[in-house]
């Protein structure tokens, strides 16, 4: 595996950074990993080794560079877990999909990329893997408890490629009206599959934190990467 900084420059003028893992062959199928709402952290950066490891050319955008560029924050620290919230807060979703949509550009025209892309996000992340599913052409998408995904459910038709979603039951930002909401509106979608985790709270594919389970963990990744070989592999 070979890691190195990748520098984007966005659709409006701007430039920010990305942490890419190249898989042990050079090459493969992309996938962007994007990133919860504690920055691109030591967790985000090991999800992006762990797929490179499988085979994907894993790139994990810095979103936050218009707020604080490169801030990486532990989500059991109460201090950063402020932080969070606060640089959350003032995050710009619109524009943070059209920064997703310039790293899908860019991470098509690597040499190491051998054809496909998919995004795989978690928490915000999560919600802008749905929006990228709605806005994007992105060939796959999988959310893990995406926060807010509710409010843009009005989206959906716009939905032309797969698109997994891991729901936790428990999860106190995700409500569970809002899950319901989810449920009812999305399981019927040809392009949606659904998976909602029971007993389980928010983070609970989060390794190293409190929030994580390690049984529903491998459960739900094992259905990520069966996903990913059938919609991002040759």
């Amino acid at each position: 595996m070979t890691n190195q900084d990748l520098i984007i420059s966005t659709l409006d003028g701007g430039n920010f950074s990305a942490y890419v893992s190249e898989p042990p062959e050079g090459n493969g199928p992309g996938l962007i990993v994007i990133q919860e709402i504690f920055g691109v952290n030591a967790i985000m950066r090991q999800i992006a080794d762990e797929y490179a490891s499988l085979g994907y050319l894993a790139v994990v955008p810095d979103l936050f560079w218009r707020l604080e560029p490169n801030i990486e924050l532990e989500p059991d620290n109460q201090e950063d877990l402020a932080k969070a919230f606060s640089l959350y807060e003032q995050f710009n979703e619109d524009q943070g999909v059209d920064d997703l949509i310039a790293t899908l550009e860019a991470v098509k025209a690597l040499p190491s990329c051998s054809g496909k892309v998919g995004t795989l996000g978690f928490c915000l992340g999560g919600k802008l893997a749905y929006l990228m599913a709605t806005r994007s052409l992105a060939d796959c998408n999988i959310s893990y408890y995406g926060v807010g995904i509710d409010n843009n459910l009005h989206e959906q038709e716009q939905i032309k490629t797969p698109l997994m979603l891991h729901l936790a039951e428990l999860d106190e930002y995700v409500s569970p009206d809002a899950q319901t909401q989810m449920i009812s509106s999305l399981q019927d979608h040809p392009q949606v599959i659904l998976h909602r985790y029971l007993g389980v709270n928010h983070g609970f594919s989060r390794v190293n934190s409190t929030a994580y389970v390690s049984e529903i963990a491998q459960q739900a990744g094992d259905r990520t990467l069966q996903f990913l070989q059938q919609h991002l592999k040759p």
